[in-house]
């Protein structure tokens, strides 16, 4: 595919794989789980630093591996064909596909808001209204480069403008309240524990600063463009999820959110609390405002669920240039020269998620099997500075190897939270996992020539 991206395409990718889900649905999860404004934006701090030490070590593999697949390349550069195979394939089962679900649904769950549906048919809408989405971006992606750069950056640019607005109109409204974040309570065991959860729900709404290196080969000169386009984006993002989640806290208190979670009758439970902005501008400017934001916002995700399905289908397109998946997911659109049949791979897995597991479900399942293979992706600096010291990197991580290793034992410690909080969603994504490793042998089989090796 010839390279035709450019650095604000490239950016925009960045911050469009970021903002969006996360920060717009589980911080409502966060805030009621630690019951303290003051440490969930501690949280938000401690993600920012994870997510940052995570670019800062992508930058320098990107820029000396500056190939089209991301992790997968990385991977089978330093850890050899299967390692390679299973980080695709954890892409398609749950890493973009879990999140193209999730950000689908959540801007389905935004736009229906407002409205008063029967809540025994609401998920039924939700789901039909997220499918069209999905179905929708995959056939702009698959029209052609040019278009998706024009609406990726126009459909960015409105997102993080509308989400600079609310930031500065609610701190400006809820000012008043500052008392609101500076809540702290003795810390125990059960709350350490609390803490160390949420920031799984954290980490997911940081996913994404890895975005743009899946592009690789279809950006002009990757190696000076990538590295600025990961930390412009991603220092970026950090700064604004801390402004809009302390909007939320000068809105609404940890026991608003409890309250809501537990009243009579709510039948989607945790769920209740995943259009957090649509609730705090209710709380802030009333419903006459709250309504066309909740609109906006919902059409605004859009955004992250448009990424997430360009850039997925690149994992597979790479996939099967290397012999590791049917040769038939590497055929491009004659006229427009894109992935379409590994769109369409990447269509079908992402529907699969939607119809079978609940918001919170995709959100911690996808969460568990990135975390997992982003360590193993990025402890990959380790090793190819070991086995290829003299390959070329015109950008090298500063701090090494203390920024990678940051990286990598935070990163475990949320994972090891997931496994001990929510086990048997941790355990289907290991599983998931693990299922690709017979999948890989097969692969030998009946691909022609085999993956390589």
């Amino acid at each position: 595919m010839p390279a035709e991206f450019g650095l604000p395409m490239a950016t925009f990718v960045v911050i469009a794989s970021m903002v969006g889900v996360g920060v717009l649905t589980t911080s409502g999860y966060t805030m009621a789980g630690v019951g303290s404004n003051q440490y969930m934006l501690l949280l938000w701090v401690v993600g920012g630093i994870i997510a940052l030490c995570g670019a800062l070590t992508l930058a320098e593999l990107s820029a000396a591996l500056p190939h089209t697949g991301g992790d997968f390349v990385y991977l089978l550069h330093a850890y050899g064909p299967l390692v390679a195979f299973l980080s695709g394939w954890v892409s398609f089962v749950c890493g973009f596909s879990g999140p193209c679900a999730a950000a689908a649904l959540a801007s389905a769950k935004y736009v229906l808001a407002p409205f008063a549906i029967d809540p025994a048919r609401l998920t039924l809408i939700q789901r039909v209204l997220a499918t069209a989405g999905i179905l929708s971006f995959a056939v702009v992606h698959v029209s052609g480069r040019s278009r998706t750069a024009r609406v990726q950056g126009w459909i960015t640019g409105l997102k993080v403008g509308l989400l600079g607005l609310l930031v500065v109109a609610g701190l400006l409204v809820g000012w008043p309240n500052l008392a609101n974040l500076n809540d702290p309570m003795p810390v125990d065991g059960p709350l350490a524990e609390s803490m160390l959860f949420s920031l799984v729900y954290i980490y997911y709404a940081y996913i994404g600063w890895n975005g743009a290196s899946y592009l690789a080969g279809e950006i002009r000169e990757p190696q000076r463009i990538l590295p600025r386009a990961i930390l412009y984006g991603t220092g970026g993002v950090t700064i604004l999820y801390l402004a809009l989640n302390a909007v939320y806290g000068l809105a609404l208190t940890p026991a608003d959110l409890k309250a809501m979670i537990d009243a009579p009758g709510n039948q989607q439970g945790m769920d209740v609390v995943d259009p957090i902005a649509e609730i705090a501008a209710k709380r802030l400017f009333g419903t006459s405002w709250s309504t066309p934001l909740s609109l906006a916002i919902g059409l605004m995700l859009l955004s992250t669920l448009s990424a997430y399905l360009l850039l997925g289908p690149r994992v597979i397109y790479a996939m099967a240039r290397a012999g590791q998946f049917p040769g038939i997911a590497a055929r491009l659109s004659p006229s427009a020269g894109t992935p379409f049949v590994a769109t369409a791979l990447q269509v079908a897995m992402t529907l699969v998620l939607l119809w079978t597991g609940s918001f919170q479900w995709i959100v911690l399942y996808a969460s568990v099997g990135l975390s997992l293979f982003s360590m193993l992706a990025m402890s990959s600096i380790f090793v190819l500075r070991w086995k290829r010291p003299d390959l070329v990197r015109p950008f090298r991580t500063p701090g090494y190897p203390v920024t990678p290793l940051i990286y990598l034992i935070l990163t475990a410690a949320l994972a090891l939270a997931a496994f001990r909080k929510e086990p048997w969603i941790s355990t289907a994504a290991l599983a998931s996992i693990l299922a690709g490793i017979p999948v890989y042998y097969l692969m030998k089989r009946l691909v022609p020539g085999g993956p390589v090796s």
